[in-house]
């Protein structure tokens, strides 16, 4: 889809939305659990749907990467951690940039997408991702001429400026963090980032509830409760979970941890046709909020 198709999309979902005829929400809302009985505005909800539909559509996505939205649920998770299209959003250590060809287009018009990644060092995966994101954003300014990358130190994390970003965003990145023990120190800056009443969207490999966290190394995947914990000591409030990115089918004990299963498939060939079977991990999906009355200097 070119840029010119999306647009003419975008303004008649707008067109819609504003008239009443808008288009049905997702389902997907039934599967969550909000820690109150809100509900956003239908036409919103409406208009930031067909936007995002029609981004997924968007031709500038890589084949393997439109593969995967069955596994990630991009729509339905985006929806649930409330993004629109006007607001700045921060989304924390891309990596390939998956959610970039996603959340870039969406945000090119009438809102911000920034792309924080740790300042890289040596030549390894992180090098590469950097280099590989710089390259897709300029090789294609229509989608991505607006979005922003900035790097952070992850020992002494400072992720852009102070209580401005809406929605700060991360998927499947904490287990790294706890990892190498800076997940404290991150959730802090994500804190200092946002604006009060600002969201923080995390997806991350969901661990058995008797999992240890000490295990991480091994298997990638991660107590639910601990990952609450890690957002709360830092002054985030639980707003809400979903089980939009489960998995039963997902046993968690694999040969090689979390990596067993695709997009890794570590074990290369052995036993491929039944960890495909399986699909992506079982992923927690949660949503915290930052309080109204909070001050970024006080964390």
């Amino acid at each position: 889809m070119s840029k010119r198709h999306l647009s003419a999309v975008l303004v008649t979902a707008l067109l819609a939305a504003c008239s009443g005829n808008s288009i049905p929400a997702s389902t997907a809302a039934a599967q969550d659990q909000p820690a109150s009985g809100l509900v956003p505005p239908t036409s919103a909800t409406d208009y930031t749907a067909s936007q995002i539909d029609a981004v997924l559509a968007g031709d500038w996505r890589s084949e393997k990467n439109r593969a995967r939205d069955v596994y990630r649920h991009p729509k339905e998770t985006l929806q649930f951690f409330g993004l629109r299209p006007d607001m700045t959003v921060i989304e924390i250590t891309p990596g390939g940039g998956w959610y970039s060809e996603v959340l870039a287009p969406l945000l090119q018009d009438n809102g911000h997408y920034i792309a924080a990644i740790a300042r890289p060092a040596g030549e390894g995966e992180a090098r590469r991702d950097a280099s590989g994101l710089h390259t897709k954003f300029a090789a294609d300014p229509a989608h991505y001429g607006k979005a922003q990358i900035i790097e952070f130190d992850p020992k002494a994390p400072v992720i852009g400026e102070p209580g401005k970003a809406d929605l700060v965003l991360t998927f499947r990145n904490v287990h790294n963090w706890v990892e190498a023990d800076t997940a404290p120190a991150m959730f802090k800056a994500f804190f200092a980032s946002l604006r009060p009443g600002g969201t923080l969207g995390v997806v991350d490999h969901r661990a058995l509830d008797t999992a240890r966290v000490e295990d991480i190394k091994e298997s990638g995947y991660l107590p639910t409760a601990y990952v609450i914990k890690l957002a709360t000591e830092a002054g985030f409030k639980l707003e809400a979970q979903s089980e939009v990115n489960a998995n039963p089918k997902d046993t968690k004990d694999y040969p090689k941890g979390v990596w067993t299963l695709p997009p890794t498939l570590t074990l290369g060939e052995q036993d491929k046709a039944k960890y495909l079977a399986i699909g992506e991990s079982d992923r927690m999906t949660l949503r915290f909020v930052k309080p109204e009355a909070a001050s970024v200097a006080s964390h």
